[in-house]
């Protein structure tokens, strides 16, 4: 595990049902609680990168529409608007703390290739050095198929966080960590605080889909912990209602699961 005396650059990913309500319109009191604390920790000199989830619901509901787009054109056109949108609202509030946000659009294919790879992390190292926080989405209007796809958002952080080198990754999303049991229809489940390695039993314990917002669920995020554990990096799942947490998780206190980066040697 990480000394967190070493840790510099932190990636946060924040799901769609941390950032939206339940009819998909933006959740501006979180959010802001968010931007502050992003901020807050960027001024006291961590490098902040944020993967945000949230284009399509929030999309969805800016265009009127009763539900999440089935229909492949229609859900990238609710991408496209509730992309704008979101970063409007990021460029707003971060903007209030002094804070100078960039948009990242990404996909499979700006990944697998080396150059671009190169690319988009020198892009990362040059806007983090000079204070500004990348906000990173997939670029869902041309990402279609299996060869553009990402697919989900805890895959895209666990990728910005091993292309970018950060030190640690959090997963904000609507569950406190991962559990013995599915919490949900287990009263008696332990939440887990640290796992060290992640064995075949722990992926046993990943349990169904996301919300009905978001794509991701546990087992997608304990994929992510692979990756990035893999590559040296500690990553924590924690609850995106109480986003001050990232406070305690930069500290190196306890707050959700801490998956602990496996180290060389």
């Amino acid at each position: 595990m990480l000394n967190m005396n070493e840790v510099r650059r932190i990636v946060v990913k924040v799901g769609s049902s941390t950032l939206t309500y339940d009819n998909g319109k933006p959740n501006i009191r979180r959010i802001e609680r968010l931007v502050r604390t992003i901020s807050d920790l960027q001024n006291r000199g961590f490098e902040m990168v944020l993967v945000s989830s949230g284009a399509v619901a929030v999309g969805t509901a800016k265009l009127g529409l009763a539900e999440r787009p089935k229909e492949l054109s229609v859900k990238q056109a609710a991408a496209a608007v509730g992309q704008c949108e979101l970063m409007h609202i990021y460029d707003k509030m971060f903007l209030e703390y002094g804070i100078n946000v960039a948009q990242i659009l990404l996909t499979r294919e700006n990944i697998v290739d080396d150059d671009q790879r190169a690319n988009i992390h020198n892009t990362f190292t040059a806007l983090t050095k000079i204070g500004v926080v990348p906000i990173i989405n997939e670029n869902d209007t041309v990402a279609t198929d299996e060869i553009t796809s990402i697919g989900d958002n805890d895959t895209l952080a666990a990728i910005v966080a091993c292309c970018c080198k950060a030190d640690l990754l959090v997963l904000l999303s609507d569950i406190d960590g991962l559990y013995t049991a599915n919490p949900h229809t287990h009263p008696d489940a332990k939440l887990i605080p640290l796992v060290e390695r992640i064995t075949p039993e722990v992926l046993a314990l990943a349990d169904g889909a996301g919300s009905a917002l978001g794509t991701g669920g546990m087992s997608t995020k304990l994929r992510a912990a692979q990756m990035v554990t893999a590559e040296g990096a500690d990553m924590v799942i924690a609850n995106g209602s109480h986003p001050e947490l990232l406070y305690d998780i930069a500290d190196g206190r306890p707050a959700g699961t801490r998956f602990a980066g496996r180290k060389e040697g």
